[in-house]
């Protein structure tokens, strides 16, 4: 994936990381945001009704696509507490389709189902207004940036017990032309369980990862990938607005997670995701945020390697 040539892209990009590390501080070799993680492996098997959604690769009937999956917390911080109540969520996931060799399609995704900002400016104006001790009056002209704030975001009792949301609606196109739009949601298959406040606090600062590698040894971990299916009028270019809860959740597939990765550091290090499908029959939806996120990622991830 090649760096942005647009100068209003590549300036917007590197003050967003600025803009994160003025809040979460410099951490030469780690992302600037979601910096605690680790990289797991596995297998995704699409749904029968998968196929009649997106002409995608890995839609096709019969097909079993490798995964790579790395599930995070929240911030900055690479010491962050699995239980620190504020820092530590939303959780994140990213998803890779290792479609074939050097070919891959990515899902992207947090455990809030909202997003505070419309478009990468806005964005950069909320990390400011946090970093510059103005949040409270951001938020008071801003009600998404209010919502997703002020949003519940209990810490699970694992990482297998935490949904996820995507929030980037994307175009999906079947093999007879057909397209509609939808977005991602990663739903555990055993669902979610939460931990009260007393009992997070008791928890140690790395249960979530520790708790993770003693799940492997007892067998796979699964997830439904599903998609919420928008209907005519419903905004499609917007991460800040969420559909009614009534819009149709389409299973695509289940991912099964098997193993943690080797090399585990190094290879969170190299790993650059990506969120812009880039394949065929998964398309962008409009979504000023995709561009800039990916130009976010890339530059983040090229820096990260040469730390």
């Amino acid at each position: 994936m090649p760096l942005p040539t647009d100068e209003h892209l590549i300036s917007l990009s590197r003050d967003l990381i600025g803009g994160l590390e003025k809040i979460n501080g410099v951490h030469p070799g780690f992302r600037p945001a979601h910096a605690k993680g680790v990289l797991v492996s596995g297998s995704f098997t699409p749904s029968i009704e998968a196929a009649g959604l997106t002409r995608a690769p890995h839609a096709r009937p019969g097909t079993s696509t490798p995964v790579l999956v790395r599930f995070s917390d929240s911030t900055g911080i690479p010491s962050v507490a699995d239980n620190d109540p504020k820092a530590a969520s939303p959780r994140g996931i990213a998803i890779r389709f290792q479609l074939g060799e050097h070919v891959h399609t990515d899902v992207i995704g947090h455990s809030a189902n909202a997003f505070p900002a419309r478009t990468g400016e806005e964005f950069l104006e909320f990390l400011t207004a946090a970093a510059e001790g103005r949040i409270e009056q951001f938020l008071g002209t801003h009600p998404a940036a209010l919502h997703f704030v002020t949003l519940a975001k209990p810490i699970p009792t694992s990482f297998a017990r935490e949904a996820f949301f995507t929030l980037t609606a994307f175009k999906f196109t079947n093999a007879q032309g057909l397209s509609r739009f939808g977005r991602f949601r990663v739903v555990p298959a055993l669902g979610t369980e939460y931990l009260t406040n007393e009992a997070a606090a008791a928890k140690g600062p790395n249960f979530l990862f520790d708790e993770l590698s003693s799940r492997f040894a007892k067998g796979p971990v699964a997830f439904d990938l599903v998609v919420q299916v928008a209907e005519d009028g419903d905004t499609v270019d917007d991460a800040t607005v969420q559909w009614p809860d009534e819009r149709r959740l389409l299973k695509f597939g289940t991912i099964e997670l098997t193993s943690l990765v080797p090399d585990n550091i190094a290879e969170q290090k190299r790993i650059i995701f990506d969120p812009i499908p880039r394949v065929d029959g998964i398309h962008p939806s409009g979504d000023p945020l995709l561009d800039v996120r990916a130009s976010v990622y890339l530059m983040s991830g090229r820096r990260r390697r040469q730390a």
